[in-house]
């Protein structure tokens, strides 16, 4: 069973996409977010499985929930360097964690 301090030991902020490309070198469906975490964090990359319930401007200016302490993962030709997190629909596909209020860039959930 995970512990408190377990969770602790993640680091998972809010943040602001502000670019979104399409990633059709990706094996299933996807795209390239660059993701404003904030003065601490910085501008970060994500690959993240959304094409079937985003189009690329639902998803720019979105605040987004992201793990940011995990290690770099090589997705293909790209790296993603934050966890953008998500629940999954019923049809098994990512719908993002998002706040339903403005919070500032950077906030860390707890």
């Amino acid at each position: 069973m995970a512990t408190y301090e377990d969770f602790q030991k993640l680091d998972i902020r809010v943040g602001k996409i502000i670019e979104v490309r399409k990633f059709p070198e990706a094996r299933k469906p996807s795209y390239k977010l660059k993701i404003d975490l904030g003065d601490k964090v910085g501008i970060k990359k994500s690959v993240a499985q959304l094409p079937q319930n985003y189009t690329v401007s639902d998803l720019e200016g979105k605040m987004v929930l992201c793990v940011v302490n995990f290690p770099p993962r090589q997705i293909g030709p790209a790296i993603s360097e934050v966890l953008t997190l998500g629940v999954p629909d019923s049809k098994n596909e990512c719908i993002l964690i998002i706040p339903d209020t403005y919070v500032p860039l950077g906030g860390r959930l707890y």
